[in-house]
């Protein structure tokens, strides 16, 4: 320990969160001096993976109990600190074992999962760094719509049509609404255009919702399909926001292979692509301490001393940390894990010709958001064991809703309605073995950065709440980048690695 001290590191980098293992990725080649710890005895940070054991124990430390002293009262009194993640709690069926539940580290349950469009910037810079290469994709398949108004359980997950012929092989759409879902489905492809952009210049701040409605006449059940593809946690997604993200949608259709648009990573999702990254730092040079806090013990102009919880103390100018404390008034999502003794295969079939397997599928349920005081839509993303999440003959389900006192209720809601839903009439109803819930908040959008003299500390953001990867938050790993790095490389050469050497066409496991 007294070697880590002797010399000063060019940065220390503080978690193993996506963004921070990101920034390691794009250091790995800089020939800089790199310390990066961690304060968890595990990797990923706000975006981990867990196995059952490792979820009743992150649950143990993030529930409601920790708001509360010794006496009781909150702890958050006059500064109203609150964390990222709380009210966590985690339950296991009482005859879980009897019903299929397997030993914990079968399961690797994702803190914070999100699917990655194919057009997303985090998968060109996995390119073009080549951490591609350790990172295994599967396809993210159907998106449905949960009509709570069909007659029978069995009828009320309607597939959403994202294409031409997705559009003309839908039996429950009317011919003529299929005309007018043709023709928004042809508009938003070439939205930004100078063709297009006079129908919805103007109308920037305006509903989508409201403007599907006046500009193209599509129906409510249209409108649900349109508005579920957003993925928009309140409904109320404008139009500028809701075409940009409809476009990346069905622009990112077929990138990669027919019958999808997005991808998910095996294993546990951001937190397998972090390990990737940092295994990069490693290879690197870069030196890994899980398990280790870090305390500025004195900030100079020349230097920040760094007090680690092993005893050591190490030097540096550039701190990279993450900010921990949720923003006032920050808007806040309810999750609910879910993992379930049925694979509920009905979700994952390969509708396109020569299309893989889906490992996810996404099921919304659009709630009565329609005004501000409605319900806001409920998501689910449901995991296959092929994801590596649970074994075999399971699944696993993630939801998430907008946090309203009412967020509990309606959640466990919509994991019943889900499996009534998924299951054969003639089939008996899967059962939950085990569930995480928890709360999820956000600190304040922007990076922080206090230069002094020659230091420099950064914080990163917490993750978004998106269940799309947000690619916005990849401008702060490339400032941090900056930082640290000053004027010593090219933008250009950011992110931007050859093969190592050993490594070739053959050690591709991108799928």
């Amino acid at each position: 320990m007294e070697s880590l001290g002797e010399e000063p590191w060019d940065v220390v980098i503080c978690g193993t969160g996506l963004q921070q293992s990101l920034l390691a990725l794009a250091l790995s080649r800089s020939k800089k001096r790199i310390l990066h710890l961690d304060p968890n005895d595990y990797y990923g940070e706000y975006e981990a993976a867990f196995s059952l054991q490792e979820s009743d124990s992150w649950a143990a430390g993030n529930g409601a109990a920790q708001d509360l002293n010794a006496e009781g009262d909150s702890v958050a009194g006059e500064s109203n600190k609150q964390n990222i993640f709380r009210n966590a709690l985690s339950w296991t069926h009482p005859e879980a074992k009897e019903k299929g539940l397997s030993f914990p580290r079968a399961y690797s349950l994702a803190l914070a999962p999100h699917i990655i469009h194919t057009r997303s910037e985090l998968l060109s810079q996995l390119v073009s760094s080549r951490a591609y290469r350790q990172v295994e994709f599967l396809a993210v398949g159907s998106f449905f719509v949960y009509d709570v108004e069909a007659g029978d359980a069995g009828s009320k997950l309607a597939r959403i049509p994202s294409s031409r012929e997705d559009v003309f092989s839908a039996q429950s759409i009317p011919a003529k609404s299929k005309r007018s879902l043709m023709k928004f489905l042809k508009f938003v492809i070439d939205y930004d255009s100078e063709e297009q952009k006079p129908v919805w210049q103007g109308q920037e701040q305006k509903l989508l919702s409201e403007f599907l409605t006046t500009e193209f006449k599509l129906d409510e059940n249209l409108r649900k399909y349109i508005l579920a593809l957003t993925l928009t946690l309140d409904g109320r997604v404008t139009v500028v926001d809701g075409l940009a993200t409809i476009h990346r949608h069905l622009t990112s259709m077929g990138l990669f292979g027919p019958g999808f648009c997005a991808v998910y990573p095996k294993w546990g999702g951001s937190s397998e692509i972090a390990q990737v990254a940092c295994r990069a730092g490693a290879v690197g040079g870069g030196v890994y301490m899980l398990d280790t806090k870090a305390e500025v013990n004195s900030d100079s102009d020349d230097e920040i001393t760094l007090q680690l919880s092993n005893d050591a103390s190490v030097r540096t100018t550039k701190l990279i940390t993450l900010q921990t404390e949720a923003a006032p008034n920050a808007p806040t999502i309810s999750r609910l894990v879910a993992v379930i003794n049925s694979p509920l295969q009905a979700l994952f079939e390969v509708v396109v010709e020569g299309a893989p397997t889906p490992a996810v599928a996404v099921v919304a349920f659009p709630g009565d958001s329609a005004s501000v005081t409605g319900n806001p839509p409920i998501y689910a993303l449901v995991h296959s064991s092929g994801t590596g999440e649970c074994p075999a003959n399971q699944c696993v389900i993630y939801f998430a809703t907008l946090s309203t006192p009412q967020s509990t209720a309606r959640l466990s809601e919509a994991l019943d309605a889900l499996l009534s839903a998924a299951t054969p009439a003639d089939a008996p109803k899967p059962t939950c073995l085990y569930k995480l819930s928890y709360e999820q908040s956000l600190s304040p959008r922007e990076p922080s950065l206090a230069t002094r003299g020659k230091t420099s500390t950064f914080a990163f953001p917490s993750p978004s709440l998106s269940l799309a990867f947000d690619d916005s938050c990849l401008d702060a790993v490339k400032e941090a980048w900056k930082v640290v790095m000053g004027d010593e490389s090219p933008e250009n050469e950011y992110m931007v690695f050859q093969d190592r050497e050993g490594m070739g066409d053959d050690d591709d496991v991108y799928e």
